[in-house]
C-alpha cells in the first residue's frame, strides 16, 4: 500500500491516541469525517495499522517482575525456532520473543509475580528443553517504552 502525507498524519494521530474520535482524527488530517474513517478502514485492512491496545499496569495485576531471558539453541535452525516460538508464544508468562543475532539465538520477555515463578518458569519450561542449549535470565529493574514506531516518509 502507498501511503500518502495524510496516512501518515493519521497513523501519528493514532499511534498517541489509539482512542481518538473520528471527528477529532479527521480534524487533524485536514478531512472529512467520511473520508478520514475510509482511510482508517483501509489502512486496518492492508494490515498497516494492526490493532488497538490497551495499556496494562504490571503491578496491578499481581506482576512484580518482568525479565529477558536469552536463550542458546542446541542447533540454530528454523525448525527448532519455530518449536520453541510455537511452545513460548502459550505460555502465560510470556510477553515477546524475538530471534535475535550473536552468542544468543532467542531474547524472551516473560512477565511474573515474583523471583520463585521466575525460576520455576526458567527452569521447568525453558532451560529443561532439550532444543535449549544455554540460557541466561536478565532482570528488568525499570521499564520505559514507547509503542510509537518511527513514521519514515519517502520524502524524509
Amino acid at each position: 500500500m502507498e501511503l500518502d502525507r495524510t496516512d501518515f498524519e493519521i497513523l501519528a494521530a493514532l499511534q498517541k491516541d489509539g482512542r481518538i474520535s473520528n471527528k477529532v482524527l479527521a480534524h487533524k488530517a485536514n478531512l472529512a469525517p467520511s473520508s478520514c474513517h475510509e482511510r482508517v478502514k483501509k489502512l486496518l485492512a492492508e494490515g498497516v495499522v494492526r490493532g488497538f491496545h490497551a495499556d496494562l499496569d504490571p503491578a496491578q495485576l499481581g506482576i512484580g517482575l518482568q525479565a529477558l531471558v536469552t536463550v542458546k539453541l542446541s542447533t540454530s535452525s528454523t525448525s527448532l525456532f519455530q518449536a520453541l516460538k510455537h511452545d513460548v508464544v502459550t505460555m502465560d508468562e510470556y510477553v515477546a520473543l524475538y530471534l535475535v543475532s550473536g552468542a544468543n539465538d532467542l531474547l524472551i520477555h516473560v512477565a511474573v509475580r515474583d523471583a520463585n515463578h521466575l525460576r520455576d518458569f526458567v527452569l521447568e519450561r525453558i532451560a529443561s528443553r532439550d532444543d535449549v542449549q544455554h540460557c541466561e535470565t536478565l532482570l528488568i529493574f525499570e521499564a520505559d517504552r514507547s509503542n510509537a514506531l518511527p513514521l519514515y516518509r519517502d520524502d524524509d
